[in-house]
């Protein structure tokens, strides 16, 4: 009975996915413990008002990130595997050439509209350096990764990755110390995005005789500019959904209270975050190698419940200890994050379920059924937010988020039920 598992323990391909997933739950938690600490220490230096701004800042970043995710992964990984060795530079440069002609011009944009007036001055500040990691993340970071994806072996980024990340919270505790002017620390981002670049830039030519290869075919630029198109805004209409609550709240709270509030989302986003690395962890096993449409029904159901169960126990516990983190992470200024994040932690049991169910989406590549979802919760979060933003204030906006998961959930579950229909 067990020589079957140990062979397939043994076979190269299980064994480096299995340390892929590895190195990625290791990148994935330095991240966390990084973003938790960097963030406790801005939080305690700026105060909530400048706190405040800076998360503005984030979130702006993060709505117009996704512009430049053009071509995607599940473009770019299976063309790389399905074409000869040989066009490995055709493929990449290609896909660098667009990628870097869109972050560009979203860079350029972003500029703009900070020289124009469209944000507070100090939030303008701030993003103007935020905006550049958009010149390294996709063209160098996104292009090189999907090359290392293609192997199994995402280990250069993740090392990377996480070297930088805790060099990046050490740089921001030295200009805490030096009092550095707010505007400073976005530029920490951008340098840290180049500096990732700039490394697996050099191990790819290492790994290719010193040589960077890389050629832009017109005609394989056009696929990558069409391909995923579908993917690319469902995508963009899912980070919009997620950051919506702060879009809104920036109008209607000072941003003091919008420091508060963040802070506390913050936190429970990466606790969200957990669930989607279980299901990253659990879906090759469980979900994408699984062809009996019966098996993976059951999968399904059990994986959701499992889902539900841990999300709710977490939930719990962070419910306790929420004085004590915000506390401790934050400071005595951010008392009022307290309750926001007692509320806030149990939006990750829809999160979580919703997580689980868009693997069976995702296996089946239903990218319509995709950007409706995201289109879908966007809209109802939207609404709920116009009505009761006014009259709860910032509980109101996790109300949005709420209803907005739950209607992203519903559109799996029917998904589910029609496409795995006995």
């Amino acid at each position: 009975m067990r020589m079957p598992a140990l062979k397939r323990f043994a076979n190269p391909d299980v064994t480096r996915a299995v340390a892929n997933l590895v190195w990625l739950g290791l990148e994935r938690l330095t991240q966390i413990g990084v973003a938790i600490a960097v963030s406790g220490l801005l939080a305690r230096y700026f105060g909530p008002d400048l706190f405040g701004k800076w998360q503005y800042a984030n979130t702006l970043l993060l709505v117009l990130s996704p512009i430049t995710w053009v071509c995607g992964a599940e473009i770019l990984v299976p063309t790389i595997v399905h074409r000869p060795p040989a066009q490995l530079g055709t493929v990449l440069g290609s896909a660098f050439a667009l990628r870097l002609s869109v972050s560009v011009a979203a860079l350029l944009l972003t500029w703009a509209g900070i020289a124009a007036g469209f944000t507070d001055p100090v939030v303008g500040a701030m993003l103007a350096g935020l905006a550049v990691t958009m010149l390294f993340r996709e063209p160098f970071v996104g292009v090189i990764n999907a090359w290392l994806q293609s192997m199994t072996y995402s280990k250069p980024q993740l090392v990377t990755s996480m070297t930088t990340a805790i060099a990046k919270a050490l740089l921001v505790w030295l200009l805490v110390r030096m009092a550095a002017a707010p505007s400073r620390f976005g530029w920490l981002w951008a340098l840290e995005s180049a500096v990732i670049g700039a490394v697996l830039v050099v191990y790819f030519m290492r790994r290719h005789e010193g040589k960077l290869g890389w050629h832009v075919e017109r005609a394989l630029f056009r696929h990558f500019a069409t391909a995923g198109t579908v993917f690319w805004l469902g995508l963009i209409c899912m980070y919009l959904f997620l950051k919506l609550d702060r879009l809104m709240l920036e109008r209607a709270i000072s941003f003091a209270d919008l420091g508060r509030y963040s802070a506390a989302q913050q936190l429970n986003e990466n606790w969200i975050t957990l669930a989607l690395m279980l299901a990253q962890t659990l879906a090759p096993a469980f979900v994408y190698r699984v062809q009996d449409a019966a098996q993976l029904r059951r999968n399904m159901w059990r994986l959701t419940g499992m889902t539900a169960v841990l999300m709710i126990a977490g939930a719990i516990v962070l419910d306790l200890l929420a004085g004590f983190i915000i506390r401790r992470v934050f400071g005595p200024n951010f008392e009022e994050a307290v309750d926001i994040f007692r509320w806030a932690v149990w939006l990750s049991v829809p999160a979580g379920i919703e997580a689980i169910g868009n693997l069976v989406v995702l296996k089946y590549q239903a990218k319509f059924v995709l950007l409706s979802k995201w289109l879908l919760a966007l809209a109802v979060a939207c609404i709920v937010n116009l009505l009761a933003i006014p009259r709860f204030g910032a509980y109101g906006a996790l109300i949005g988020l709420a209803i907005g998961y739950l209607a992203a959930a519903s559109v799996n579950i029917y998904y589910i039920r029609y496409k795995l229909r006995p």
